[in-house]
């Protein structure tokens, strides 16, 4: 795969088996994934914020009703050891230790009459509350 400065790989990387990939989290063992819907909206939250530095950081922290919660919110400061893709003109960011609940897991928008927002599809979430905020 081609690598662009800061370690950022790109959506679509060629492999040297000739195979077009998703974008992957460098330093990863999996892929993050964002739906277009997704990158979408966030650029258009990051265009309107007036700071095109912005990244989005997806983190996961203790709390919630099942013992770990997402977290996402816009972030100027990356630090070195922070994973980081690219992916239809907006950044994401996600720190060592959210990296390894992240793994395989999606970010998608929905906006629709019964689902509208973010939410993450995550494989290693053995359960998850009712609001689908909070997993272990």
């Amino acid at each position: 795969m081609s690598r662009l400065p800061s370690g950022i790989l790109t959506r679509n990387d060629t492999t040297s088996e000739g195979f077009v990939s998703m974008f992957s989290v460098t330093d990863a063992k999996t892929t993050f994934l964002v739906t277009d819907k997704a990158a979408a909206k966030v650029k258009e939250l990051i265009e309107a914020e007036g700071n095109p530095e912005l990244s989005l950081r997806v983190a996961v922290r203790p709390g919630g009703c099942s013992g770990l919660s997402y977290e996402m919110f816009f972030d100027a400061d990356i630090a070195e050891d922070d994973q980081r893709v690219e992916y239809a003109g907006v950044t994401v960011v996600i720190d060592p230790a959210s990296g390894e609940h992240l793994g395989g897991a999606q970010l998608d928008y929905k906006d629709g009459l019964n689902e509208s927002g973010f939410s993450i599809n995550n494989p290693n979430a053995q359960r998850s509350c009712g609001c689908g905020q909070s997993f272990s």
